[in-house]
């Protein structure tokens, strides 16, 4: 299904009833949209399964609605209290599955018409819905809009991040080859009878719902995103959660996250990253939706040392948002400081 982690369907969805099915986390990474890399850090996949697991519960027990069913531990599906408490850091998410109907491109465009004329009332939204608690100095939305936009008091971007009074919720494609942010009239097309207003909704309560236990933990959520479907017109949040892939957050002024493997990227294979992000551009030039196709550059394995690193991070993250010993790791702080070594 995606380059970190496999799907499996048990039972699948119709246009009247959902399906049954699972997440098989793998210990693959990918950056800068690129798709699996050349190297795995191990323990990742059950670290992201572990983190996602917790914060669907953590959803459900707050009321919202989501996908989620079970860790699969032993065969059976059980709550993740019971797979760690039987010494097991799962690997698998059992989920309930939707209709995800192909989405055809042609002519330089996708024709989101025909995927919600197969999708019926049951169907994943076409859309990632983020939310931004910070604005970092990399941060794509410097680029699109003005600190005015946003309430904030300056003329123009400070170098420093820069914390919001209010998280930002942005909308950007899911299934288009290179993922765009969307103005809110296109996001509520391609959402087709999902609500806009009920998305962004579920958004801010799943963004408040992490931010909270992040606090409680250490760490500062910084942003992240949510994917949703939609089934007889309730909306709920599907894919996976609140982990270290999925949402960027920082512990004593540090990334533990993804972003701390993107920023090594830039920093060691300069020539690559410059190549993907050429490639994007020429691609949206020319209409072509793969772009990776007109990329002449691959990316390199990493040392043994950075992938030891990463996977310290990981899973020393995991513990520490988590509330508990998954996985033998050093400290949080601990990981931060190899990480800043590199």
């Amino acid at each position: 299904m995606t380059s970190v982690k496999n799907f499996r369907v048990d039972e699948s969805a119709t246009a009247d009833d959902l399906g049954r099915g699972a997440f098989v986390f793998t210990d693959a990474y990918s950056v800068f949209d690129w798709g699996k890399m050349p190297d795995a850090i191990p323990d990742k996949g059950a670290s992201l399964c572990t983190m996602g697991a917790f914060n669907f519960e953590l959803l459900e027990d707050n009321g919202i609605p989501t996908h989620y069913r079970g860790v699969v531990s032993e065969g059976e599906e059980r709550s993740l209290a019971a797979a760690l408490d039987a010494g097991h850091a799962p690997t698998e998410m059992a989920i309930d599955l939707t209709q995800v109907p192909d989405l055809p491109f042609a002519d330089g465009t996708y024709d989101y018409d025909a995927y919600h004329a197969e999708a019926s009332e049951n169907f994943l939204v076409p859309l990632e819905i983020v939310f931004r608690n910070r604005v970092g100095t990399g941060s794509s939305l410097r680029k699109r809009t003005d600190p005015a936009d946003h309430g904030l008091d300056y003329d123009e971007w400070p170098d420093e991040a820069v914390d919001l009074p209010e998280a930002i919720i942005e909308f950007s494609t899911k299934y288009e080859k290179q993922d765009r942010y969307l103005s809110r009239e296109e996001a509520d097309r391609i959402a087709g009878t999902a609500d806009i207003e009920d998305l962004e909704a579920v958004a801010r309560e799943v963004n408040r719902i992490v931010t909270d236990r992040a606090d409680e933990a250490g760490f500062v959520h910084q942003d992240g995103k949510i994917e949703c479907l939609s089934f007889d017109g309730e909306i709920r949040v599907a894919d996976v959660v609140g982990t270290f892939d999925e949402n960027r957050f920082s512990y004593e002024g540090t990334q533990v996250s993804k972003e701390v493997i993107r920023q090594y990227h830039k920093r060691t294979q300069p020539e690559w990253v410059e190549a993907v992000g050429a490639a994007k551009e020429r691609a949206t030039t020319e209409g072509v939706a793969d772009w990776k196709s007109l990329c002449d550059r691959s990316p390199e394995p990493l040392d043994e040392r950075v992938i030891q690193a990463a996977r310290d991070l990981y899973c020393a993250g995991t513990n520490a948002y988590v509330g508990r010993e998954a996985f033998d790791a050093p400290t949080v702080s601990e990981a931060i400081e190899t990480i800043q070594d590199l």
